[in-house]
């Protein structure tokens, strides 16, 4: 399918001309019938002659509901100028064409209307003059009747022409359904429907809705019941779990996850405004209409602080309007999370940086470079791809070239830690983090490479010794249980060779001690050599039984013992006596 939207001075003909083409009435409330003009939003569709489905959105003319027009007009791809040829081009064409043009909209069709009474020809070429000017270019004009049905042949074949240029949408992408209309069906419950851009929907499919989920019950396109929608289509969806009150237009329907809303945006103006920028503005995005505050940063950078949140990316194409002054300016979003400016002159050089940065892939990694790591999803949720040269390490993603200059860093971190603490064998994980300025200590394992290591949470050097008078005294305790394992040292014996509580969690913590308990140390291995022992001991065996075995003291058995349990190399019997597992 596709879809396009009307555009034109009030009484131009634009409904009538729907109606010749559909032989549908767009006009859906009983006031715009009686008064002949199109007040709000209203929704025609046929078949072409090639088969090719299009649906019309036909936009309000009067000036009193230009929030109407741009509600139907933001997110559709083409646009039908109407002019007539008893009246031509006149101020409100001049504005709608402005829409038009500060959107970016570069397919468009023009039909001169009413040709029955007055000649076409002056109309269509002052038009045809006028468009040339605008971002739609040459664009084709065709002269016709919707009374008399002159032209309309010609009018078809112009239109089908012009469907066939239009890009292929993203059937892939992820949905942001811009809702123009809601209302209730009875035994259905809530309907919205809206002019589906990109991607896909279909029943049971779960959408985001502001701050809640919402599911799709089911999808109709064209008037009837569809197992799947694909972009470009005009869709109405049936939703699960929301009241229609709690629904309004320029709300949009998310991918879950694929969008950021956001209440500050940085933009680019389309073109340089000819006054000053309003102070307030209205900004018009899909069918969304919200106040912001506009703050100019240099040249045609702006900042806008919205209202209320949107759910802009990078790319999209949004529209100021300023009231008073009845002009329109289009403006494309750069960035959906500007940084703060706070020091002199950062506003300008902001808006340097916007206007050097590239779009793309270039412009991606040129942010990235910025932001220097951020979440993935949070990344490509702003609109951007991820660059190549990128690293991912779980949920981030880091500026090319990044990773390896963080390694770098971690073996000063390290040695600076231990020479103020040189009884500890590394920092911890988060004074890594903290050293390095990381937005997770997740990403500290990436970031370790030989000879360090990570080691009971911490970051450690597998070369590091600890210091020289502890390591000789460690070495001599050492020595005496290579003879005698079971031969722990008492806390004198310990203190005199200058082995304190620092001393001793150090010994342990570089793995050459074993802490059995409290004044109990031993040297690595003993668990094993303790089984070994106790195997040759008849099946259950008491702790005096075990003592004896291992040739030590009771203050050595009987925590031996109880730690062994809890490594689960034996087990507790009622008696209390015990049986190797």
């Amino acid at each position: 399918m596709d879809v396009i939207a009307t555009a034109g001075h009030v009484d131009h003909g634009k409904s009538a001309l729907v109606r010749a083409l559909t032989g549908m009435e767009p006009d859906r409330w009983a006031e715009e019938r009686r008064r002949g003009l199109t007040i709000d939003l209203g929704f025609a569709w046929t078949a072409l002659p090639s088969g090719r489905a299009v649906a019309v959105v036909d936009v309000p003319g009067h000036e009193r509901f230009i929030g109407n027009m741009l509600a139907g007009i933001g997110p559709v791809p083409a646009a039908l100028l109407v002019v007539a040829a008893d009246d031509g081009w006149s101020a409100q064409t001049e504005e709608h064409v402005a829409v038009l043009d500060a959107l970016g909209v570069e397919h468009a069709l023009l039909a001169v209307t009413k040709s029955d009474l007055a000649d076409p020809g002056p109309v269509l070429a002052d038009a045809t003059e006028r468009l040339a000017g605008t971002s739609m270019g040459a664009v084709p004009g065709i002269a016709v009747s919707a009374l008399t049905g002159a032209g309309m042949p010609e009018f078809t074949t112009a239109l089908e022409r012009l469907l066939e240029g239009l890009p292929e949408p993203d059937a892939t992408a992820p949905v942001r359904l811009w809702i123009d209309r809601t209302f209730t069906i009875k035994g259905a419950g809530t309907v919205v429907t809206g002019t589906l851009a990109g991607g896909t929907v279909a029943p049971e499919d779960r959408l985001r809705l502001g701050d809640r989920d919402v599911v799709v019950r089911g999808v109709q396109s064209l008037g009837r019941p569809v197992d799947r929608a694909r972009a470009t289509a005009r869709v109405a969806l049936n939703l699960r779990g929301i009241a229609v009150e709690e629904i309004s237009r320029g709300d949009a329907l998310l991918t879950p996850g694929a969008f950021r809303s956001t209440a500050e945006v940085d933009v680019t103006l389309v073109r340089a405004p000819e006054d000053r920028l309003p102070a307030e503005a209205v900004v018009h995005v899909g069918s969304a209409t919200v106040g912001a505050r506009v703050r100019p940063l240099d040249g045609a950078v702006v900042r806008l602080r919205l209202d209320a949140a949107l759910p802009l990316r990078i790319g999209d194409r949004v529209l100021l309007r300023d009231p008073g002054a009845r002009r329109v300016l289009g403006a494309e979003v750069r960035d959906v999370d500007p940084p703060e400016l706070r020091r002199r002159g950062a506003a300008r050089q902001r808006a340097a940086d916007l206007a050097a940065q590239p779009a793309g892939d270039a412009g991606a990694a040129a942010d990235l470079a910025r932001r220097r790591i951020v979440r993935t999803a949070e990344f490509t949720a702003m609109g951007w791809p991820v660059p190549e040269g990128a690293a991912e390490h779980g949920p981030w993603l880091l500026a090319p070239g990044l990773v390896d200059a963080l390694a770098a860093r971690v073996p000063d971190v390290v040695a600076r830690f231990r020479r103020l603490r040189p009884l500890e064998p590394g920092p911890p994980v988060e004074v890594v983090r903290r050293a390095l300025d990381l937005p997770g200590a997740d990403l500290v394992p990436a970031l370790v490479r030989p000879p360090l290591a990570l080691r009971d949470g911490r970051v450690v050097d597998g070369a590091a010794e600890l210091p020289p008078q502890v390591q000789r005294a460690v070495d001599a305790i050492r020595v005496r249980l290579a003879a005698d394992p079971f031969a722990a040292p008492e806390v004198p014996e310990l203190a005199a060779a200058g082995l304190g509580p620092r001393e001793l969690a150090a010994a342990v913590r570089s793995g050459q001690l074993v802490r059995v308990a409290d004044a109990v140390y031993l040297a690595p291995g003993i668990a094993e050599v303790a089984r070994a022992r106790l195997g040759g001991l008849a099946q259950p065996f008491t702790v005096s039984q075990a003592r004896q075995a291992w040739g030590t003291s009771r203050r050595v058995a009987v925590p031996l013992m109880e730690w062994l349990d809890a490594q689960g190399l034996s087990t507790r019997l009622p008696d209390n006596t015990r049986r190797l597992r």
